[in-house]
């Protein structure tokens, strides 16, 4: 199985950097319909849109329906749970009026489970009780098939950056680690949010954090010709020896 993930698109109509943000966007769902093999899935792991107003949800649908392959989306800290669904309701994996934008795609080799880190007060992650005992009812849905979770703030120390920890309180992100850790069938966690590219481990399971699709945004070193190209990762996975993880550099115009 072939996964795309793109994170962070940030999509705005009234910054100076609008129209870039749009360009780094339709430019990285391009490069994914020209891979050979095609992926089995798009991923957006969260900041879809910056401001969460219903008219960048519509631009960022556009750019999505030009992709050639399924795309699934989670909510990240710019993000409105209801205005996100009301944008990606037509695509039918979104359960319209729950509290929280969690869900499980059965489709595939590999299960690919939501879990909602969104915090409304806060750019910090948060992951409560009710998220948790929300998420182990997915997991334990199905108990044949490697899991890969989507989440937007990293389960874990992030040394990159300039806030290690993206959750509003440790407790937060221990019990998302403790989640995933449930039943020994996550073979990784997908996520985003610093807007750099790093990785980690949640005990055994591997994750892998992308950098931010809005070049404009990105944080890390970069050469001088690579600023304004986006990077997006390609995750493949082998029954035999789970998931490897390549950084995609999008075909320079």
């Amino acid at each position: 199985m072939i996964i795309a993930q793109i994170s962070d698109t940030h999509i705005a109509l009234d910054t100076p950097d609008a129209d870039q943000r749009i360009r780094d966007f339709e430019a990285t769902i391009a490069d994914i319909n020209a891979l050979d093999p095609l992926p089995d899935v798009i991923v957006h792991t969260g900041d879809i849109v910056h401001n969460a107003r219903q008219d960048e949800y519509a631009e960022a649908v556009r750019i999505l329906a030009q992709a050639r392959a399924p795309v699934y989306v989670i909510p990240g800290n710019k993000d409105d749970r209801t205005n996100l669904r009301t944008a990606f309701s037509p695509r039918g994996y979104l359960e319209p009026g729950a509290d929280f934008v969690q869900y499980a795609i059965e489709d595939y080799p590999v299960r690919l489970i939501a879990a909602d880190t969104l915090n409304a007060s806060s750019n910090k992650g948060d992951f409560c009780p009710r998220r948790a005992d929300h998420l182990i009812e997915l997991i334990d849905a199905e108990a044949s098939k490697p899991i890969a979770v989507l989440a937007h703030h990293p389960p874990f120390e992030v040394k990159v950056g300039p806030d290690p920890f993206n959750f509003e309180k440790p407790e937060m992100m221990d019990r998302l680690r403790r989640t995933v850790q449930h039943s020994g069938r996550v073979a990784a966690v997908f996520c985003g949010h610093v807007h750099r590219g790093t990785a980690g481990h949640v005990g055994r399971i591997q994750v892998a954090v992308m950098p931010c699709i809005a070049t404009t945004l990105r944080k890390g070193d970069y050469p001088a010709r690579m600023k304004t190209v986006p990077v997006y990762y390609v995750h493949r996975f082998d029954p035999a020896w789970g998931f490897s993880t390549e950084a995609r550099i999008v075909a320079a115009e």
